[in-house]
């Protein structure tokens, strides 16, 4: 039972601390654009010149 008296604290401490942290990122904008990263992966960056080949 004494280590409740531990347990609870750093429980709580640590759900605070996500808390925190998840508060930051929706302030800093990190969820701002959630399609953009699933559609760049689809795009193509090599560019081929008229014959077909990578300049």
């Amino acid at each position: 039972m004494n280590v409740l008296i531990i347990l609870i604290p750093a429980a709580l401490f640590l759900g605070l601390l996500g808390l925190a942290g998840f508060l930051w990122a929706v302030r800093v904008g990190q969820f701002e654009d959630l399609d953009g990263a699933a559609e760049r992966i689809l795009m193509d960056d090599d560019v081929m010149d008229d014959d077909g080949e990578k300049p």
